[in-house]
C-alpha cells in the first residue's frame, strides 16, 4: 500500500513539474506582428505569473515630426499623468498569466501604449508563434495578433558576447 502510495505521489509531482515545463515555452523574446516591438517573456516568482516586458523598439525615438524630436518614446498615453514620462522600452506590457495547459496562458492583462489602455488578454502558442488576443468582457469580442519567437542572428550573438 505504501509503495502505491509513493508511486501516486511521484507521478503527480512529476505531472507538476511537468506542467511548469510546458508554461515555460512562452518564455524568451518575442517580435510583434507588426516587427516594431520585441517583447520579452519572464517568469515573475513574486507574482508567481508570466510578464512582459518591451526591450527593443524599431523606432526607439520619436521623429522629427512627432513630440520630442530625437527623444526616447514615453508612455504618452497612460491614462495615469505620472507615468507619461516613462520610456516605452522597460514597459511592462504583459501581466498576470498563468498556464492552463495545452499551450495556453490566462488572466493576464495586455497594455497598450498607442492608445493608453489595458485589456483581458490570453494568449496561446503554436510552435514559435504566440496568439496574442486581447478583449474586453468576454474573449469572443477582441483581437488577436501573432508574435513570433526572436531569434538572434549569428552576428548579433556575437555582438551581445563582445560587450559582456
Amino acid at each position: 500500500m505504501h509503495r502505491i502510495m509513493a508511486h501516486m505521489l511521484i507521478g503527480l509531482l512529476t505531472l507538476a513539474g511537468g506542467a511548469a515545463a510546458d508554461g515555460d515555452a512562452l518564455l524568451g523574446l518575442w517580435l510583434t506582428e507588426d516587427d516594431q516591438a520585441k517583447v520579452e517573456i519572464t517568469y515573475c516568482e513574486e507574482d508567481e505569473a508570466y510578464v512582459g516586458t518591451i526591450v527593443w523598439l524599431d523606432e526607439p525615438e520619436y521623429a522629427e515630426d512627432e513630440p520630442y524630436p530625437g527623444e526616447p518614446k514615453r508612455d504618452l498615453n497612460n491614462p495615469d499623468p505620472d507615468k507619461r514620462d516613462e520610456p516605452i522600452i522597460g514597459l511592462q506590457v504583459l501581466e498576470g498569466f498563468t498556464y492552463d495547459g495545452r499551450n495556453r496562458w490566462s488572466g493576464g492583462t495586455i497594455y497598450d501604449p498607442e492608445n493608453g489602455r489595458t485589456y483581458s488578454c490570453r494568449i496561446t502558442r503554436d510552435n514559435d508563434e504566440l496568439h496574442v488576443r486581447g478583449f474586453i468582457g468576454v474573449a469572443l469580442f477582441g483581437r488577436t495578433t501573432v508574435w513570433t519567437r526572436y531569434v538572434p542572428e549569428e552576428s548579433e550573438e556575437h555582438e551581445q558576447r563582445d560587450d559582456s
